[in-house]
């Protein structure tokens, strides 16, 4: 799910007073465990939706909820985004937040596909090809998928490298047929 403008508004506030109280680590772990919540519970998401619970009960319930189990600040952000009538976009708010916070601490995901899953020396010389062109830390994420035939497809930021031999066959195709 894409984040809304007015979502990436809100995730980059949290963001920005998250940096401003110095709570940026504490405030990011409550984003993961709210993001695990929201995919978890679709009760919770049904509520946040729900336009029929009046705005008093959702504070009372959002407190039972989480008081005491995460920081005041997101406990407020989430009483804020009630009042605003916007707790229905938590989940892309988390969404922009968890982006936003892993561009601040200048983590590039790297996305790799392939047949099998690869081996050491493979994934190495992967992360060493895009550490030449970025500078910062680099997590790779590895997924198999088996109609590739063969090879491994890269996908850094809005960047693919498709070596796969699916696509090869493709472009053979393409070039025989034209």
């Amino acid at each position: 799910m894409a984040a809304s403008k007015a979502a990436l508004r809100y995730a980059k506030a949290i963001l920005d007073l998250s940096i401003e109280m110095k709570s940026l680590d504490t405030i990011q772990a409550d984003m993961h465990m709210l993001n695990d919540l929201c995919y978890s519970n679709r009760d919770f998401v049904a509520f946040l939706h729900s336009p029929i619970i009046q705005k008093r009960k959702k504070y009372l319930a959002l407190d039972a909820l989480f008081q005491g189990k995460v920081d005041k600040l997101t406990l407020d952000f989430l009483k804020l985004l009630t009042k605003n009538s916007r707790d229905n976009i938590l989940p892309q708010v988390i969404e922009g937040f968890i982006m936003l916070y892993r561009k601040h601490m200048g983590i590039l995901d790297v996305y790799v596909k392939s047949v099998i899953k690869l081996d050491a020396g493979v994934k190495k010389t992967i992360l060493e090809k895009v550490g030449e062109h970025f500078d910062g830390n680099i997590e790779l994420h590895e997924s198999i998928d088996e109609k590739l035939i063969g090879g491994f497809v890269v996908t850094v930021n809005d960047h693919q490298i498709d070596a796969s031999i699916k696509s090869q066959l493709a472009n053979l195709k393409n070039i025989l047929l034209n």
